[in-house]
């Protein structure tokens, strides 16, 4: 089960960003996820993306509903807010101590079409779980987030202690390697990006490798595991840009 886009070395794919990516990389990491148009601009033609072709974004975007706009700016659709979520969930997971016991989801519903089932297994992955074999997920109980009620439509929900060893299994159902190999990678270009352009494309590239992490109890992870120093540096670069924000506010 892949876990990212990166390349078979482990070195990052890193993808250029339109201005469409720029403007909802900067509004998925503000807080509230909201910016007046004039500091939106500057910040966008920060990244190299100029003026007209900055506006013409903004305005492709809040027509397709990407964005609403405000009586000042522009700010994140409420479909997107779900998006940004995750996204805090990746960087701030919320965990508890692991006592053993696995989360498993089995799949009981028949008759679904390939939509559907394509959609239900992006929601479980989504969810951290891992497929065990077809219909069968599951995730070590570490952490702080219920499962979907609508689950209960189409799963049955319990838990579960395998008895097959905790460490093997969890390294049979993420290339935990990989993920690591990927992560090591991403932390040595973002320390060497200096261009806003590229750190804000290196950044994005944690992001999304984040959201593949299955944030596993730390016993069950490899010996030097850069899942922690990732989000460190995500969260660095965080204040970084809330610095360049509110640095140019200007009084109501």
């Amino acid at each position: 089960m892949p876990m990212n886009d990166s390349a078979p070395s482990g070195e990052p794919a890193l993808r250029p960003l339109s201005a469409r990516s720029v403007v909802l990389s900067l509004l998925l990491g503000t807080h509230p996820p909201e910016l007046p148009v004039r500091e939106l601009m500057r910040l966008v033609e920060g990244f190299g993306v100029g003026g007209s072709t900055a506006r013409a974004a903004l305005s492709r975007m809040a027509a397709a509903g990407d964005l609403r706009r405000t009586d000042t700016g522009y700010r994140l659709s409420e479909r997107l807010l779900e998006r940004q979520r995750r996204q805090d969930e990746a960087v701030r997971p919320h965990t508890r101590a692991w006592d053993g016991d696995w989360e498993m989801v089995v799949i009981t519903a028949t008759g679904r079409g390939p939509a559907e089932r394509a959609d239900l297994r992006a929601r479980l992955t989504a969810l951290r779980l891992a497929e065990l074999r077809e219909g069968v997920w599951l995730r070590p109980a570490n952490l702080r987030r219920p499962l979907p009620g609508d689950l209960d439509r189409v799963a049955e929900r319990c838990t579960a202690r395998p008895g097959r060893p905790a460490r093997e299994l969890a390294a049979s159902l993420w290339p935990l390697d990989a993920w690591s190999a990927t992560a090591s990678a991403l932390l040595a270009h973002v320390a060497a990006a200096r261009r806003p352009a590229d750190r804000l494309t290196a950044f994005a590239a944690v992001v999304r490798h984040l959201l593949a992490d299955p944030v596993l109890p730390g016993e069950l992870l490899p010996a030097h595991w850069p899942g922690a120093a990732l989000r460190d540096a995500y969260r660095d670069y965080q204040r970084e840009q809330a610095g360049r924000i509110g640095a140019h506010e200007t009084p109501a």
